[in-house]
C-alpha cells in the first residue's frame, strides 16, 4: 500500500453530472442506467450539490411496494426539483489528498461520495466503493 496515494490513483474520471433544471426523472433514469448512487449536480462544470439515489427513494414509491407504481414516481418527481432535493454545502477534496485522507473524511461523515475538484472545477468522485475496491486490490 502506498502511503500517500493521490485520491486521483482511485477516483472516477468521466463523472456522470446533473444541473440544478434537469428533471428527477432524468436523475432516476442515469441512477439505474449507469448503476450509479451519486451525481454531482454542477453548473459550469463547478459543483453545486449532489444527489444521492437515496435522496430519491425518500421522495418515491419504489420503496414501499414490490410492484413499481411509475406513475405514481413521476407524480411526485414533478412536485420536487432537483434543487429542492439536492444536498448543498458540498464537501470537495482535491485530486492530491491522499487516500488515506479521504478514507478518514467518509468515516466520519455521513455521506458517502466526494467530488474532486481541482481549480473549482469538477475531475472526478470518489466513493466507498472506490476505496473498498482499493483496499481489496492490497490482500
Amino acid at each position: 500500500m502506498i502511503r500517500k496515494a493521490p485520491i486521483s490513483m482511485i477516483m472516477t474520471e468521466n463523472v456522470i453530472t446533473l444541473k440544478k433544471n434537469d428533471s428527477l426523472e432524468k436523475a432516476e433514469h442515469l441512477f439505474k442506467k449507469h448503476r450509479i448512487r451519486h451525481i454531482p449536480v454542477v453548473s459550469d462544470n463547478v459543483v453545486v450539490g449532489m444527489l444521492s439515489y437515496s435522496d430519491l427513494l425518500r421522495l418515491s414509491f419504489a420503496d414501499l411496494t414490490d410492484n413499481i407504481d411509475e406513475d405514481a414516481d413521476a407524480l411526485v418527481y414533478n412536485m420536487f426539483t432537483i434543487k429542492q432535493v439536492m444536498k448543498k454545502n458540498i464537501v470537495t477534496v482535491s485530486s492530491s489528498f491522499s487516500i488515506k485522507d479521504v478514507a478518514k473524511i467518509l468515516a466520519t461523515k455521513e455521506f458517502h461520495a466526494l467530488p474532486v475538484v481541482d481549480n473549482n472545477t469538477l475531475i472526478g468522485i470518489v466513493t466507498t466503493t472506490d476505496l473498498i475496491k482499493y483496499l481489496l486490490k492490497q490482500f
